[in-house]
């Protein structure tokens, strides 16, 4: 990677102005500086009252458990009000003004929790971005060390060989 590529990308991560000139000083800047972040952390020291209901409403009503109580409930009412009559004959008028209800109060307060859910993976992604450039630019720096250390070894080889053909 060229140098100007390697300075924009560590200018990025470490977010300051690089005043650098020396590769070695800038990947070790790089080195320093911490990228990860703990995304579920940072958004539930954010989070508000209504963030946490509005998740919880959203873990209930996504859950088996509530949509076999709700079968439970519809069919309870059901065969109450056949049974008994004077509640909410068939065709259960006020049955379907408590469902309409329910999902009008409910597809909000999902949505409110999807978008939030959403936020943080875009947070997610992009510090996995960071991380994976950090990760990239280290490995291309080990590459170009290894890479001189076997050019070094190889020529104190060369060097050892021709003392001894001497």
């Amino acid at each position: 990677m060229e140098k100007n590529r390697k300075k924009e990308i560590v200018k990025m991560l470490v977010n300051t102005d690089l005043d650098v000139s020396d590769e070695e000083q800038m990947m070790q800047l790089l080195f320093d500086q911490n990228l990860a972040v703990d995304v579920d952390k940072q958004e539930e020291e954010n989070e508000t009252k209504s963030d946490k209901l509005a998740d919880k409403i959203t873990a209930v009503a996504g859950s088996w458990r509530f949509i076999i109580g709700f079968i439970l409930f519809l069919t309870v009412w059901v065969v109450f009000n056949l049974i008994v009559e004077d509640i909410d004959p068939y065709p259960f008028t006020f049955l379907n003004l408590l469902l309409s209800c329910i999902a009008a109060l409910q597809a909000p307060v999902i949505m409110m929790s999807q978008n939030r859910a959403a936020k943080k993976d875009s947070l997610r992604s992009k510090n996995d971005y960071k991380v994976d450039l950090k990760s990239e630019l280290i490995l291309e720096q080990l590459h170009d060390e290894i890479h001189q250390i076997i050019n070094n070894q190889n020529k104190i080889i060369k060097i050892i060989k021709n003392k001894k053909t001497r």
